[in-house]
């Protein structure tokens, strides 16, 4: 998986003002959990553009000086008018323990029933992987090709290679339903059908009772 290198500097005070002055000289105040003790520190909101507005997974080299951890994001919080970063929180990797982590999902091929008028749905566009660092996937690629209208793809159909999908068997990945328009084309042709038959029979009915008055006539 790729990483993303954030240079920040460790604080020695995390009560409110301190808080509030480094948010106000344009940092991100942050919490690396997972080691022997928590690790406070800070870095521009800038250093964060390409690990928290992307669809795509990373895992992040922190450097404090001489010190580097490796980790992965955990939480983020965002000012709720401003949308203004205000806190993240890491979580430290270590080579030989497994880590969970949100992995998005890319779609490859083309689908047989989108080809002939389906429309695609995305039920679940990131899955949540478990594995150790090294084996952490840059995405999960779903095949749609096979998939016809009413098709569905599950988490079973994933290639799993030295990771694991923490979601049940039956969660669907994605499906192909039947569009509206579709359903009204075949709707028409229903009716359209019905009405052709109702118009035969009464055609046959008609043909019915004017040979049965010619007999009589006849007769």
């Amino acid at each position: 998986m790729k990483s993303i290198t954030i240079d920040g500097s460790k604080r020695e005070s995390v009560g409110k003002k301190a808080t509030k002055a480094l948010r106000n000289a344009g940092e991100v105040p942050c919490v690396l959990y997972g080691g022997d003790k928590p690790v406070h520190f800070s870095a521009p909101e800038l250093a964060f553009s390409n690990l928290v507005y992307t669809p795509d997974a990373h895992t992040v080299v922190i450097a404090l000086g001489n010190d580097k951890f490796d980790a992965v994001l955990q939480d983020i919080q965002f000012h709720p008018v401003t949308d203004k970063i205000l806190h993240i929180d890491f979580y430290q990797l270590f080579e030989d323990k497994p880590i969970m982590m949100e992995i998005p999902v890319h779609i490859i091929g083309t689908s047989k029933g989108v080809l002939n008028g389906g429309v695609l749905r995305r039920n679940n566009r990131k899955l949540r992987v478990k594995a150790l660092p090294k084996y952490l996937p840059d995405y999960l690629e779903a095949d749609i090709t096979p998939l016809k209208i009413g098709g569905k793809l599950y988490v079973t159909d994933l290639p799993q290679e030295n990771f694991k999908i923490m979601h049940t068997e039956n969660t669907v990945v994605c499906q192909v339903k039947r569009a509206r328009a579709a359903i009204m084309t075949e709707i028409d042709e229903e009716e359209e059908l019905e009405e052709g038959a109702e118009a035969a029979t009464a055609e046959g009915a008609e043909g019915t009772a004017e040979a049965t008055e010619a007999t009589s006539s006849e007769s």
